[in-house]
């Protein structure tokens, strides 16, 4: 059997441990070490808390303290008790949890029962690794990974009756565990596939393949179903599989090992998982992890780590100032995650029946490319397409070609993909400008054919316009065939909800930037009939700006304006947003919208009520349990806590008063983006490096308000907060070397731009090219503590 062949080479290779961690030669600290994990972790989502992970790792191996739900899930700060270590923390994906224990064995009571009491004080957590004491079981546990293997070190206390058990019973995040099927290979690996069940969000099953390696025998094996324990075999030092089969299989089961400890004697586990087989799960164990140095694994996870933070290099600012820089960039590389084998396997089930497929491979025999599963790309344009566009250049072509592939095994670019399968969450084609404005940037490995081809499907009807969030059986919710004969959606748009997020005014207001982004591209590509088609189409946003009220509004399908009118209402034609917030939402034609709003003084005027008015609630929209209190709650007009309104700050920009931008761009970092707490951090909706991603833009003062789909893509400035910023470029994408941003006085309440040069020469305009930042140089900003209200206020 050809996993008893690989475990028996594995085997090999057990090393002593070394409790070691080296330090970095310059005495610097080393910039996974300035990371600060636990922020926000006191509000999170399932997903959200990484920490024994590597960059978009498959693995993503943490403790969980509160297991059932989407929301205040997973990792939860605030929580007495741990009930599991769990492997999955993803997009509608979790699976294999398991926990050491000592004592009674109680795993088929459910993990409230099993789970254990922790202290703060006895835990210590970064990139790459994790620590925590189990009070409970007097068992210290520390956690590392590998891309696709977690890897357990477990100190035990003196016991007669210790053991690691796998549970298969528990709900994890969003999904119930339908079923498993576990088996004993040998007395030192075990090997399964769990079965999560589907989700209102992820409409299919998906099954986890997994084998678990331990670096010593197990004395004895057992398991339970439906809460019953089950017999319990006793394993001789030779463990023959043959004689000794042990198996569990069904819905409600689990699965234990179990062993003596001496005090203080450390058990080792490593568990790799695949979405494709067991033989996959091997292969990426003996790949990526085949010794047992769990000191060595911490310390190449930490060094990875560094050298992706290290693409950007800051100085000055305080030391909490650069430890939240580096945790807002950590999170940008967390959340969307590889769901390929090391081989290059995936599941594909956009079919009837899962199948396995493989990417294309390179001349050395390697993947060209990875998989992955990820929430949409909803608000993208205002964080991920900046920052991954210009720092991580590599990590889009990735993303693109891996939205390709699934276009040609499902038909669509998918809109948040899951299990290998469309997930249609939010709404419109919100790939269209991420893939756009990669193209438009000048990263061009990937099919631009197949990718226009994909995108100009998604605009028109059987498309990803015509999906509301999570219609997975019809094409009707999208409302894109009223935006075509129209010229906006109505809302509400059918008696029938054919999905979430139907909200009519919002889904015309995305379509028609969309419609832009795929227009410029057309441009580009020479494609002059569709350009000036997607152009046309782009002028939509116009017919949902109510004149007589002065904000975008809800129409209905005779054209009449929706009464009565309260521009502060959740939802109710604006998706997951309001009225005063939406009212913003043209980021590819600001001098349009100010031309509505009468003029940059009237314009300006009203945006920096709606900040003024946002300030008094930290300009995020409160928290609670209780509906009647989240509907207040809501009510507000600048909402940092979600996407809908980013880009706010910098429309001062466009209308000749960049000093505005400046001033509220400093005063989110300070309300919404800084410290280091627990308690706070990303409004407990980090949203999969959403939000982490437009933290460092505010911080390192760029910006780009229509994502960099212009034809010429250019930044926005405003203030950052550090004293230099250097980003060191791709060579493989951009001919620089090096882009720095120098500021002058720089500190304290010198948050003004009084002057600017770009390469030496003055720079008069709070914008500038991309070309211009990707060959390299020096953009130098003069600070004061008062504004000048003369430097870029020219708005041609």
């Amino acid at each position: 059997m050809q996993i008893v062949k690989r475990f028996n080479t594995l085997i090999l290779s057990i090393a002593l441990p070394i409790v070691v961690f080296s330090q970095d030669p310059t005495g610097l600290a080393r910039k996974s070490d300035l990371v600060e994990v636990m922020v926000d972790a006191a509000n999170s989502r399932f997903f959200y808390f990484s920490s024994a992970t590597r960059p978009f790792g498959m693995v993503n191996l943490s403790p969980d303290m509160n297991l059932r739900g989407v929301w205040n899930t997973g990792y939860k700060y605030n929580e007495d008790t741990i009930r599991c270590f769990s492997h999955i923390h993803c997009w509608e994906l979790s699976g294999i949890p398991v926990l050491p224990t000592t004592g009674v064995f109680k795993g088929q009571l459910g993990p409230d029962k099993y789970g254990s009491t922790y202290s703060h004080h006895e835990e210590s957590a970064k990139p790459g690794y994790h620590m925590i004491n189990l009070k409970t079981y007097g068992v210290k546990a520390e956690l590392t990974s590998t891309t696709r293997v977690g890897f357990h070190r477990y100190t035990y206390p003196a016991s007669d009756s210790s053991q690691i058990l796998f549970d298969f019973s528990t709900v994890l995040g969003s999904s119930e565990t339908e079923s498993a099927k576990v088996k004993m290979i040998n007395n030192q690996l075990i090997s399964g596939q769990v079965t999560m069940a589907a989700t209102v969000r992820r409409p299919k099953p998906i099954t986890v393949y997994f084998v678990a390696l331990f670096n010593e025998p197990f004395e004895h094996i057992g398991g339970w179903k439906q809460g019953v324990r089950l017999p319990v075999i006793v394993l001789d030092r030779l463990g023959n599989p043959e004689s000794k089969v042990y198996q569990v299989e069904g819905p409600k089961t689990g699965i234990y090992v179990g062993f003596k400890t001496r005090k203080d004697q450390i058990k080792l586990m490593k568990v790799a998982i695949s979405y494709t087989g067991v033989d996959e799960a091997m292969n990426n164990m003996m790949t990526e992890l085949p010794g047992w140095d769990f000191d060595a694994v911490a310390k190449a996870s930490a060094a990875e780590w560094d050298q992706w933070l290290s693409r950007i290099d800051i100085e000055g600012g305080t030391l909490t100032e650069q430890r939240r820089f580096y945790t807002d960039l950590y999170h940008a590389l967390q959340g969307r995650r590889i769901v390929s084998d090391v081989s290059g396997a995936y599941i594909d089930n956009t079919g009837p029946a899962p199948l396995k497929k493989a990417v294309p491979l390179d001349v050395n025999g390697k993947p060209q490319f990875q998989m992955y599963n990820s929430d949409s790309w909803w608000g993208a344009q205002w964080s991920l397409n900046t920052l991954w566009h210009l720092v991580y250049p590599e990590v889009t072509e990735d993303f693109i070609r891996s939205m390709l592939k699934m276009y040609d095994d499902g038909g669509l670019i998918p809109r948040g993909p899951s299990g290998g399968n469309y997930t249609y969450v939010m709404t419109g084609a919100t790939t269209t400008p991420f893939i756009a404005s990669a193209w438009l940037k000048g990263i061009r490995g990937f099919d631009i054919a197949k990718a226009y081809e994909g995108m100009r499907k998604d605009h028109f009807p059987g498309g990803m316009m015509s999906k509301a969030g999570y219609e997975h059986k019809t094409f009707k919710g999208g409302g894109i065939e009223e935006y075509m004969e129209l010229g906006y959606i109505p809302h509400p748009l059918h008696p029938i909800k054919y999905g979430y997020h139907q909200d009519g005014a919002a889904q015309t207001l995305e379509y028609a930037y969309q419609d832009f982004a795929l227009a410029q591209l057309a441009k580009s590509l020479n494609k002059v009939d569709d350009h000036v088609l997607f152009m046309k189409r782009s002028e939509n946003y116009k017919n949902v700006f109510n004149k007589d009220i002065g904000w975008m509004w809800v129409r209905e399908r005779g054209g009449k304006w929706a009464e009565p009118v309260d521009i502060l209402r959740y939802e109710h034609g604006f998706n997951e947003g309001n009225a005063a917030q939406y009212t913003w939402f043209v980021p590819h034609d600001v001098t349009g919208l100010i031309a509505l709003h009468g003029g940059a003084k009237k314009f300006t005027d009203k945006l920096n009520f709606a900040f003024t008015q946002s300030r008094g609630h930290g300009f995020v929209s409160g928290k609670s349990e209780n509906p009647v209190d989240q509907e207040l709650n809501r009510r507000v007009y600048i909402n940092y806590g979600n996407q809908p309104c980013m880009q706010t700050p910098f429309l001062f920009n466009y209308a000749g008063m960049p000093w505005l931008t400046q001033y509220w761009t400093r005063q989110l970092i300070d309300s919404v983006y800084s410290g280091i707490t627990p308690q706070k951090g990303y409004s407990g909706d980090e949203d999969q490096g959403l939000m982490g991603s437009l933290a460092v833009l505010l911080k390192i003062g760029l910006f780009s308000t229509d994502g960099g789909t212009n034809e010429k893509p250019f930044y926005e400035i405003t203030s950052p907060i550090f004293k230099s910023v250097t980003i060191n470029l791709n060579n493989k994408y951009y001919p620089g070397k090096k882009f720095i941003i120098q500021t002058v006085n720089n500190g304290g309440q010198n948050i003004y731009i009084q002057s600017a040069q770009l390469n030496g020469k003055p720079l008069d305009r709070p914008f500038f090219d991309h070309s211009e930042l990707v060959n390299g140089g020096v953009l130098k900003l003069e600070m004061s503590s008062s504004p000048n209200k003369k430097w870029g206020s020219k708005t041609n």
